[in-house]
């Protein structure tokens, strides 16, 4: 299997969480994921945006600027053990580490919580600090309804991944002709980019190519493909191919899932005879 490259391609889906609220003269708004799917003894990243009316000017009156997220509440300040990571008292509470790897100066909150367990299934908020109280607020509340856990992201927490997803070009399940260029993809959630599962192929035909990466969708989540390219040869008909994808954990077995498929190929001469009858 080829190295891992990162690429990245723009669609507009409806996974992707936009609020934009205003409070005081100030309108802010947030893009996150609705939900974030989490592998127990793995990480997760959380990709997050934001967007705050004149940012910039705010930026020069500010000399620290913060990142927080809460647990189960928006409301900031009613319950500390809501307060999971603070940047500006380096307080982590409830998880054995959290990276912020995004830069809140170019308006980025990206974020990677480690170490994920069953208990860490809940809703998030994010929250930004300006400081000295230049602007506080906590992003993608329900203004009407602070308990409200449909306005920010969901983190899910799975203890067996998904099996890969298989497709093939043309759909050798239904027969193709020996010669034919087929294209076989499998693609695996990647919920911890910095370890993403490794898919690898058994049963591969002897003119194939393969190409692995690691892309970024269109929510910033991202998700291992690899593309197995080869010309169909009578000899692999009813030949089981399969896509295997390992997760890494951090302190269990690594943990793999499987998906088949059974290459039908008709040659040259199979079609003659049934053209005889």
């Amino acid at each position: 299997m080829s190295g891992l490259q990162i690429i990245s391609f723009i669609i507009i889906i409806s996974s992707v969480l936009l609020q934009t609220h205003s409070a005081d003269g100030d309108v802010y708004s947030a893009v996150l994921p609705h939900t974030v799917t989490a592998l127990t003894d793995s990480c997760v990243l959380i990709p997050c945006t934001f967007n705050i009316n004149t940012f910039e000017e705010k930026l020069q009156k500010t000399k620290q600027i913060y990142g927080i997220w809460l647990k189960k509440t928006s409301r900031f300040g009613e319950d500390k053990s809501s307060v999971v990571f603070n940047s500006s008292q380096n307080i982590i509470q409830g998880f054995r580490h959290i990276e912020m790897i995004g830069n809140l100066t170019e308006r980025n909150c990206s974020t990677v919580f480690y170490n994920i367990m069953m208990n860490h299934s809940d809703p998030y908020y994010f929250r930004i600090e300006m400081e000295p109280k230049v602007f506080r607020v906590t992003f993608n509340t329900n203004q009407t309804d602070a308990s409200d856990s449909s306005k920010t992201v969901r983190i899910k927490v799975i203890d067996l991944p998904q099996p890969p997803e298989l497709k093939s070009n043309p759909d050798v399940s239904k027969s193709v002709m020996e010669g034919t260029a087929v294209n076989l993809i499998c693609s695996a959630e990647a919920p911890c980019p910095k370890q993403p599962p490794t898919l690898s192929w058994t049963n591969i035909p002897k003119s194939a190519n393969i190409i692995t990466q690691l892309q970024e969708k269109p929510d910033k989540t991202h998700s291992v493909f690899s593309s197995m390219t080869f010309n169909a040869s009578y000899m692999d008909h009813r030949m089981n191919i399969s896509c295997t994808a390992t997760y890494p954990r951090n302190i269990s077995n690594n943990t793999t899932v499987n998906t088949t498929v059974m290459l039908r190929v008709l040659s040259d001469i199979s079609v003659s005879v049934i053209n005889c009858f």
